[in-house]
């Protein structure tokens, strides 16, 4: 895990399990958990207004709703960012893959309604060795973020 996430979660006194990729590779898992572990795995997507920039959070099985977002937000500029003008902005960024917690950066966060309301979220740190799961409860309190309906259909497998 990522220092500066780490040591957040310990300051704001959230409980986090980390979880490594090496042991969840050899766990066989019915095709029914899957699809259920699924629903709580968070995608983060990176978007900009000029040099605004927010984080969006919805499960990695939906696609980002831009219309809706914009509409929530009132910035109808919005656009997906590109992870080259987010170094340039944030180079104390860990982008690839970047964790939900945008509140450590000063970025507001958007997370999807229909997510917010499953009991968990596993998401990325920081590192591609390892996810970290909390309970989503846990998650808002510490983030704090905006709710809004964001996710479309699930993307196509």
């Amino acid at each position: 895990m990522i220092p500066e996430l780490l040591e957040f979660l310990i300051r704001e006194r959230a409980p986090f399990e980390v979880i490594d990729h090496g042991n969840v590779a050899t766990v066989q898992v019915p095709a029914t958990s899957r699809r259920a572990l699924s629903r709580r795995v968070a995608r983060v997507v990176i978007l900009r207004d000029g040099e605004w920039y927010a984080l969006a959070v919805l499960p990695a099985t939906a696609r980002l709703d831009l219309t809706e977002l914009r509409r929530g937000t009132g910035r109808h500029a919005l656009a997906f960012a590109m992870d080259d003008d987010l170094r340039r902005q944030f180079p104390y960024l860990t982008i690839d893959p970047l964790s939900p917690f945008g509140r450590m950066f000063g970025l507001p966060v958007y997370l999807d309604r229909a997510f917010a309301e499953e009991a968990e979220m596993i998401f990325e740190n920081g590192t591609h060795r390892e996810r970290v799961s909390m309970p989503m409860g846990e998650y808002v309190r510490v983030e704090r973020p905006a709710i809004l309906p964001l996710a479309r259909a699930p993307r196509a497998a």
